[in-house]
């Protein structure tokens, strides 16, 4: 009996060292696809888009709808509206300030607004950035590099001109207000599935201008290359 005890122990010690020393399964790889609060950037501008700040959200979208209807209503332009309040506020200040140095008080409390030259290269920086980004994507398209990118740049145009043709400026920017307050939203509650079906589109468009370069671009004479 002692012997059979000694053999039974000895299997369940062989057991478990042998679970112990098999190769553990490796952690499931974390996805590469970024959501769509990291795409906005993941500040506080995202948390406003995706209604992560309800209040803030609420109060915008309501004070573009109010102003939208103003503007509207009163038929005024935004350029026009821009120079009727500066108008206004500098007749108030210039008052102000003559009925304050006749009365001996100090005059209004307008902060000195001085660039710094730390301020200008920082933006020039930026904005050189983004021009290069711009100018790279329209090579890209001009030379027919990216079949991707010329599809985007041309539906984007395309919607452009014709919201140009049916809203005036201030209606465009409401929507497009409108439009960064839902449409991240929807896009972030069904990602997988918008993106199939743009997946679709896209490779339904790759075949339709598959079918357009063999038909009639590539049958269009080319003048040939210039020898240097």
């Amino acid at each position: 009996m002692a012997d059979l005890a000694d053999q039974v122990s000895s299997a369940v010690h062989s057991v478990i060292d042998s679970f112990q020393s098999a190769p553990q399964a490796p952690p499931p790889k974390a996805s590469g696809k970024k959501n769509v609060h990291e795409l906005l950037g993941g500040g506080k501008c995202a948390n406003v888009l995706l209604w992560k700040q309800k209040n803030v959200s609420t109060s915008l979208l309501v004070g573009s709808t109010v102003a939208w209807f103003l503007f509207e209503w009163s038929g005024y332009t935004l350029l026009s509206l821009v120079c009727n309040v500066l108008l206004f506020l500098i007749v108030i200040l210039f008052l102000w300030a003559t009925i304050a140095s006749l009365l001996h008080r100090p005059p209004p409390p307008i902060p000195e607004i001085v660039l710094t030259e730390e301020m200008v290269h920082d933006s020039a920086a930026t904005l050189r950035v983004e021009i290069n980004k711009a100018l790279l994507a329209a090579h890209d398209v001009a030379i027919g590099k990216d079949f991707r990118v010329f599809l985007k740049v041309t539906v984007v145009l395309w919607i452009l001109s014709k919201l140009g043709a049916w809203f005036n400026f201030i209606t465009l920017v409401y929507i497009l207000v409108v439009g960064a307050h839902t449409i991240p939203v929807i896009y972030d509650k069904y990602q997988d599935e918008i993106e199939a079906m743009i997946g679709k589109l896209f490779e339904e468009a790759k075949k339709q201008y598959s079918k357009v370069d063999a038909n009639v671009l590539s049958k269009i004479p080319r003048s040939a290359k210039k020898s240097e």
